[in-house]
């Protein structure tokens, strides 16, 4: 997800190795962004600023930080921080969630800041590909599509045609993605919210609208009738 988030190279889970020791606990990478950054509250402009920067911290997901002057810190209280870091002087950041509206450019933004390091690419894929729950053969397909996301596991996409929809429960559950948009969640059996689609998503994964994946993490995964490991992370059990 990010440079240093997940898999990524500054990340809790690297899914490479440097030639040497590093010690990423502690590291911070602050960098200007190019982008115009809006925030709204209340139909009031709160943030606005053409020079924001974009903060890299380990273990955790990008965030804005913006010259004081940038930000309305008499309407945003105590959703406006400050830090004793040097690197930070003279910048503040604002609670993500205190705000009505994030605007990057015309384009609104969802979750979180998008990182300019995060990529997404969809592929149609031949290979045999079967989901198993249980013992039970949940999906298979010759047809999927198969999504890559920088600092996470790949995830296969099944046409609904090829997943046992009588086997899956709707859930309630719904998640936001900076970058695919709000996923709508199935359960099966005993596994809780374990598959998911995105109905409207954001233009990164237009590919795989409507279609059903399920976490890597949970079930059994064969690709092309090879068992496949599943990977440790914040969706494992």
């Amino acid at each position: 997800m990010s440079l240093t988030h997940g898999s990524g190279p500054f990340g809790n889970r690297p899914a490479g190795r440097f030639n040497r020791e590093i010690e990423p606990d502690g590291l911070l990478y602050l960098e200007d962004s190019p982008k115009w950054i809006r925030a709204r509250l209340d139909g009031e402009t709160v943030v606005d600023s053409r020079r924001p920067r974009l903060l890299h911290e380990h273990d955790r997901l990008p965030v804005f930080w913006f010259p004081r002057e940038d930000v309305r810190t008499d309407l945003l209280g105590d959703h406006v921080r400050a830090s004793d870091e040097p690197l930070l002087e003279g910048l503040v950041s604002v609670d993500w969630g205190a705000v009505d509206e994030w605007l990057e450019e015309e384009e609104q933004l969802v979750g979180h800041a998008r990182d300019p390091y995060s990529r997404i690419d969809v592929r149609d894929t031949s290979r045999h590909v079967r989901v198993s729950i249980g013992g039970e053969t949940v999906a298979e397909s010759r047809r999927a599509k198969v999504l890559f996301e920088a600092g996470l596991p790949e995830r296969w996409y099944f046409p609904r045609e090829d997943v046992r929809m009588d086997l899956l429960e709707d859930s309630d559950r719904q998640t936001t993605c900076a970058y695919k948009g709000f996923a709508s969640y199935w359960s099966v059996g005993d596994e809780d919210d374990i598959a998911w689609t995105y109905l409207e998503p954001l233009h990164d994964a237009l590919p795989v609208k409507g279609l059903i994946s399920f976490f890597n993490e949970r079930v059994e995964l064969e690709v092309d009738g090879e068992p496949v490991g599943r990977p440790h992370t914040q969706w494992s059990r």
